[in-house]
């Protein structure tokens, strides 16, 4: 008895573990489907986009695999992370802009330091702060943002649904403690090229 109590338990569990919860969509992406506003076809768009870039870029180097993140949105490329040197740099956005489909790439990234131990836990607060702060806010589609901090300087990436919501999360990121800058690459949906009907 005991033991197929267990066994039922342990079942129960591996089967609710199947179906994810979190706010990364189907495709991966940062954006859950149903609620984003750019159509499903975009949305394959960017993340077959993303994925190609993605791959490529750990192909050139599998340190890239933590230290380099991606965004696509409506063909256009957004990037982040850190890198040993310039050099990389450069061909990561040489990369980028060979990817089939973009429009537009922001670079992002930043030449590695020492690592400090302060400054990350100090970017990490702040990014916990925006997020919490932006899930708050009623007036704003938290999951259609993605949020990375650096030295204090707020990189926001998204779609907003209305400019008055993009001006919102602007001045949610403006208002925490420390933050030296807030570098907001936000989509208006009315500019996407193909919208949901």
């Amino acid at each position: 008895m005991k033991n197929k109590f267990l066994f039922i338990i342990l079942i129960s569990l591996l089967l609710t573990s199947c179906a994810g919860v979190g706010s990364k969509g189907i495709f991966g992406t940062g954006v859950s489907v149903a609620f984003d506003p750019r159509s499903v076809g975009t949305q394959i768009d960017d993340s077959i986009m993303q994925k190609n870039l993605s791959a490529r870029i750990i192909l050139l180097d599998k340190k890239y695999l933590i230290s380099v993140k991606s965004k696509v949105l409506d063909g256009r490329i957004f990037l982040t992370g850190k890198v040993d040197n310039p050099e990389e740099k450069l061909k990561i956005t040489k990369m980028a802009w060979e990817t089939q489909g973009a429009r537009s790439v922001r670079n992002d990234i930043k030449i590695k330091e020492e690592f400090n131990f302060k400054q990350s836990a100090k970017d990490l607060l702040i990014t916990s702060q925006l997020r919490t702060a932006i899930i708050l806010n009623k007036t704003i589609k938290a999951t259609n943002y993605q949020i990375d901090t650096y030295k204090k300087k707020i990189y926001i990436y998204g779609i907003a649904r209305t400019h008055d919501e993009k001006d919102e999360v602007i001045k949610e990121a403006k208002e925490i403690l420390d933050v030296k800058d807030v570098v907001a690459s936000i989509l208006l949906v009315k500019n996407l090229r193909i919208q949901k009907d």
